[in-house]
């Protein structure tokens, strides 16, 4: 993670940062504010369990391959394990707008937080960066 800001670490290790003070320290926005919770909180269990669903479908795309399953099936079931990821990186992109992103701007802050999702968007979708932190 050499090179990496402290808001890009924080988001590979999953904490969460909520002030410009913390981004920059890469600070656990749980040792700041004991209050803070992650928006898809409320959906965790949802969360859960939509990943083990995917497990199960790499899983049985692992047992095809191994029965040497035919190509165009194996396709069908990696394009259904893709919208499956896809949905639950929705879920995820939806909580954090509607919560972390409106706290920001109600905060004053929401600037930064409008950038760090269309960066993400722009990543999800195989687009370049417009402007790369540094």
């Amino acid at each position: 993670m050499a090179g990496q800001d402290g808001a890009t670490r924080a988001r590979v290790e999953g904490t969460a940062v909520a002030t410009l003070d913390g981004l920059a320290a890469g600070t656990d926005v749980t040792e700041t504010d004991p209050t803070f919770r992650h928006s898809y909180s409320r959906d965790q269990a949802i969360l859960i369990r939509r990943l083990r669903r995917i497990e199960g479908q790499a899983r049985g795309i692992e047992r095809m391959i191994e029965r040497r399953e035919y190509c165009v099936d194996i396709l069908q079931q990696t394009a259904a394990l893709r919208a499956a990821v896809d949905s639950v990186a929705l879920l995820i992109l939806e909580d954090h707008v509607q919560g972390c992103v409106r706290s920001a701007a109600e905060n004053g802050d929401a600037d930064r937080y409008i950038e760090e999702v269309l960066d993400v968007v722009r990543r999800t979708l195989g687009k370049p960066i417009r402007n790369p932190r540094v």
